[in-house]
């Protein structure tokens, strides 16, 4: 049988029900879609390819999910650091913001992020930022896959001026992206601090109807709870309750400030998280109890938060982070093994986006996104257990080849879709104009 592309690898992790592992296999791919995962033998036997590639040293994983993005604040990496968030955000971030974003900005800097994110491994990001349609033309010509949250924010931006404004012009978006096969949307409330009830509601509503989640920073610091009781007399998570947004459709970021009950409520919504441990680390903003969440039977999933607050985005050093970070707050050296690690970046992800029947793992006849590991170097000899050194002994930098949809867009270390030269001019235009106003 004639096929596109015939994958052969040392391992494949398809990140399944049943974890399982498979050894000198192959991945099939036919319309940009798995059509059998099979022995090598077999496969050889049964398939004649357009495409045949062997890669005797590497694992074959589920293309990566980064569930939480800010993608064109790349652009303001190491701009602001070691700082408290509103800080951060009060002094540095939102004035560099009010001053420099606009559609040239988004589309520089989400270039700037995708190429990251595809060297690493990942093949869908779910993003938060303004001008939404910009950043899904841009990963749609780079064929990545996105889901571009509709922002809503109190305050004016550039990309809208009242809610009103925010919430027509992402409806407009939402639209565009109607057909498109690699991007969709999300609604994208910033904060509860940083929106009111009004707006909120009308997303409920609006997030029902169309079907699609509600991807927001939800307890992310003390200070956000602290602030939240004083204003409304409830702690975030009861305020979005009384709201209706607690459901299945939320994606709650980052979740570092819970207690005992407020865990069970959320496990009986049915809703998510996602978790982004360095960058919480990082801004000292407290720690998601991910074992407890996991435990009470919440899906969480992982992001890396912008680049402006990480200051990068690596899911396979997140992978890592998450797995130590959980073993050390649960005080459990068995807490998120390996593979449950991968589980958060790849289909928990999915399902938190409610992608899980399309992509998040490698099986017949799911989208055929996959990243391929060397797991032939020095640095993670002897291989054992593949998941175990894909976790806590390789990293990005031994990605060698990603597929979305079955299109090679990194091809032996090589974008094919995006000048790199071209994306490190433009950063470093924005940089030499954006450096000289920060003070």
């Amino acid at each position: 049988m004639n096929i596109d592309t015939l994958i052969h690898a040392r391992w494949i992790v398809p990140v399944d029900a049943d974890s399982n592992i498979f050894e000198h296999h192959a991945i099939a791919i036919k319309g940009g879609r798995i059509l059998d995962i099979l022995s090598s033998t077999d496969a050889r036997q049964q398939y004649s390819a357009d495409t045949e590639h062997t890669l005797a040293d590497h694992a074959l994983i589920p293309g990566l999910i980064n569930a939480h993005t800010h993608a064109s604040m790349s652009l303001l990496r190491g701009l602001a650091d070691d700082m408290p968030l509103m800080t951060w955000l009060n002094e540095h971030i939102w004035p560099a913001e009010a001053r420099w974003v606009n559609e040239e900005f988004v589309a520089d800097g989400t270039r700037l992020a995708i190429a990251e994110m595809l060297r690493g491994g990942v093949t869908c990001f779910n993003d938060m930022y303004f001008f939404p349609d910009v950043t899904g033309h841009v990963a749609s010509a780079a064929g990545m896959r996105a889901v571009v949250g509709l922002i809503l924010i109190d305050f004016p931006s550039a990309w809208a001026g009242d809610a009103a404004e925010y919430l027509r012009r992402g409806l407009e978006v939402h639209d565009q992206f109607r057909n498109n096969s690699l991007v969709r949307t999300a609604f994208a409330p910033h904060a509860p601090y940083s929106v009111s009830d009004a707006p909120l509601e009308r997303i409920r509503i609006l997030s029902d109807e169309l079907d699609i989640p509600v991807h927001m920073h939800v307890h992310e610091t003390s200070d956000e709870v602290q602030q939240n009781l004083a204003q409304y007399g409830a702690r975030p998570l009861q305020r979005l309750e009384a709201l209706g947004l607690v459901s299945p459709s939320l994606m709650a970021v980052h979740m570092t400030h819970l207690e005992e009950n407020e865990i069970e409520a959320f496990a009986g919504s049915s809703a998510h998280v996602v978790h982004c441990p360095e960058s919480n680390l990082k801004l000292a903003s407290g720690f998601c109890p991910v074992t407890r969440l996991m435990r009470a039977g919440v899906n969480v999933a992982l992001g890396t938060d912008g680049a402006a607050s990480n200051n990068d985005l690596n899911m396979f050093s997140e992978m890592r982070t998450a797995a130590l970070l959980a073993k050390g707050l649960a005080g459990d050296a068995s807490a998120l093994p390996a593979y449950d690690a991968l589980r958060l970046a790849t289909i928990n992800g999915a399902k938190a986006l409610g992608m899980e029947r399309e992509i998040g793992s490698l099986e017949i006849g799911k989208e055929a996104d996959i990243c391929a590991v060397n797991l032939g170097a020095i640095e993670s000899q002897p291989v054992y257990h593949p998941v175990s050194q894909l976790v806590y002994a390789t990293g990005r930098d031994k990605v060698s080849d990603v597929w979305v949809a079955g299109r090679h867009l990194l091809r032996s270390g090589q974008l094919t879709t995006l000048d790199g030269q071209e994306i490190i001019a433009r950063a470093e235009e924005w940089r030499s104009k954006i450096a000289r106003y920060d003070h």
